[in-house]
């Protein structure tokens, strides 16, 4: 939109460098330009404004395909005015010289131009194609189609307006038939995830499986082991007790053999001692049997004396005394 101001009976416009503006005054041409700053009266001057920008235009329509079915097709045009004179001749770009609007609505006859025109080519594929073949392969056709057909178009050129691209956004169909359509795809996939599900199950259950066998080779293993450590255990005490038992038949076979030499060394102590004694006896009895009887009495008392028990004190009472006095006086006199 220009931007108009008022000075003492003279407006001033002032455009944007993407506007191209035609000013017209008394019918003849005396400004054209994009980007223009201009003063004109507005009792004799005409302007037309027309934007040389490119320019998107959003459309959505509905088309039907060859099995009957609705399909909504969402796509986006982008288009400039690539001759704005002609398109000011075809078209009201003029503008208020008060406030520097639009009075009609170029734009959107221009929108309603390209709408019904790629919406036109958009159900002349659509019609001949199929539902399942248009939804897999219907944005590339349409878009091709649409382009093509918008850069064909005679009237477009003809009111200078250049197409410069065309995309196909979506092409859906109707909300029951879409979640018919995905019915199928869903339970493919629900399938997978649940073969998914049962692959990783099995694949737990077999590594189970493989822990729960480790663990049993495990014991198993354990278990021969310890069988092993118990018979070498077993091994191992025999064989201390053989050993000690070898150990013990040694001490005592060097045990008897000591004890025997004891004994004989005894023995023949003893018999040595026992012959000396006789010997000595026997001495003995031959000098007493050569001895006097006088001298055998004198001996034998003495041996008596040297067995009699120490006495070391002696008390006579008078009776004993007087006894003994008795029978040593008695003694006596017999002697006499």
């Amino acid at each position: 939109m220009a931007d108009i101001t008022r000075r003492l009976g003279w407006r001033h416009l002032r455009s944007a460098p993407t506007a191209h503006v035609r000013h017209h005054r008394r019918g003849r041409l005396v400004h054209d330009g994009p980007g223009l700053s201009l003063w004109f009266r507005a009792l004799t001057s005409v302007l037309s404004e027309v934007p040389v920008d490119d320019r998107e235009l959003a459309m959505t329509f509905h088309a039907r395909t060859s099995d009957f079915q609705d399909v909504s097709v969402q796509a986006t045009v982008t288009y400039r005015v690539s001759d704005p004179a002609t398109a000011a001749a075809r078209l009201d770009f003029s503008v208020d010289p008060d406030t520097g609007t639009w009075r009609g609505a170029p734009l959107e006859q221009i929108a309603t131009l390209l709408t019904e025109t790629a919406q036109q080519h958009a159900l002349d594929v659509l019609a001949r194609t199929p539902l399942s073949a248009a939804l897999a392969d219907g944005v590339a056709a349409v878009r091709e189609r649409i382009s093509g057909g918008l850069g064909a178009e005679p009237r477009l050129s003809a009111t200078g307006i250049e197409v410069v691209a065309a995309r196909v956004i979506a092409l859906r169909p109707e909300p029951e038939v879409e979640r018919a359509l995905r019915t199928p795809a869903r339970e493919q996939i629900q399938q997978e995830a649940d073969r998914a599900t049962y692959e990783r199950r099995a694949v737990a259950v077999e590594r189970e499986r493989a822990i729960a066998e480790n663990e049993l080779a495990s014991r198993i293993e354990l278990a021969r082991r310890e069988e092993q450590l118990v018979d070498q255990k077993g091994t191992n005490a025999r064989r201390e007790a053989e050993e000690s038992a070898a150990a013990d038949a040694v001490r005592a076979e060097a045990e008897a053999a000591r004890k025997v030499r004891l004994a004989e060394a005894e023995a023949t102590a003893a018999r040595e001692v026992g012959e000396a004694g006789a010997e000595v006896q026997a001495a003995w009895l031959r000098v007493h049997s050569e001895a006097d009887p006088s001298t055998l009495h004198a001996l034998a008392v003495t041996r008596l004396a040297e067995n009699l028990p120490r006495v070391d004190s002696i008390t006579l009472s008078p009776d004993v005394l007087t006894g003994l006095l008795a029978r040593l006086g008695g003694t006596g006199a017999e002697g006499a």
